[in-house]
């Protein structure tokens, strides 16, 4: 009777293991299957805060648009940029700038804000300019310009001549203050890292190449042993 009920109350099932390939008798409770849905939610990327401001033209900038191409000419110089197709730049009546996203992707929501920033620094570097300032700490460090070079006397055995970027001006000021100024500003940008790769701030004492207001964080010396 016992073997009996226990067979009613169970449905015995030949079930083949997918595993091992072989057909076990199993008695097994019927359990009711239950399917589990999930539910995908598209997520849209906001626009960038940056991209989306607009980008005000001086009067004395002009503008060259060409498909993809940009021309940027004013007082200072002229620099042209070319735009990959994951944005695009558009200019109103009133001559003002706009940099907008042209495909909905994650590398077009990455160009949006770098490349508006990009050409404003364009239309800002050929109408007012650009400057980058450095200084020289440590004794018998000392710059001077010599033609169209800039050399460095940065406690090494010899000094350092740079040759100085046909669109930039540099500047010395008290023999220990470097002024770099132009229209480009990655040009700026480079040539000043490049002054400053030849001599770093050590972190004892400061020594080295810096820029203007550049906070170095120096380290404590070793102390001598407690007699």
């Amino acid at each position: 009777m016992a073997s009996s009920s226990f067979t009613s109350s169970c449905q015995t099932s030949n079930l083949r293991s997918v595993f091992l390939g072989e057909r076990n008798g199993i008695c097994l409770p019927s359990v009711p299957v239950i399917r589990v849905g999930f539910l995908r939610n598209t997520i849209e990327c906001k626009e960038s805060r940056i991209g989306k401001q607009p980008i005000q033209v001086p009067s004395n900038v002009t503008i060259t648009l060409e498909g993809q191409d940009l021309k940027v000419k004013g007082p200072l110089g002229e620099l042209s940029r070319t735009y990959p197709r994951e944005v695009k730049l558009e200019r109103d009546e009133n001559g003002i700038l706009r940099v907008t996203k042209a495909l909905d992707t994650r590398r077009a929501n990455q160009m949006h804000g770098l490349f508006r920033t990009l050409t404003d620094n364009m239309v800002v570097g050929v109408s007012k300019g650009f400057e980058k300032r450095l200084q020289l700490v440590g004794v018998g460090y000392r710059a001077n310009v010599e033609g169209k070079d800039l050399v460095l006397s940065l406690g090494l055995s010899h000094p350092v001549r740079m040759a100085i970027p046909g669109n930039l001006q540099v500047k010395v000021e008290e023999n220990t203050r470097i002024i770099v100024s132009g229209y480009d500003k990655c040009s700026i940008g480079e040539f000043a890292a490049s002054i400053r790769r030849w001599r770093p701030p050590e972190p004892y004492k400061g020594k080295g190449v810096r820029y203007a207001n550049e906070v170095i964080r120096l380290k404590e010396g070793k102390a001598g042993k407690k007699k």
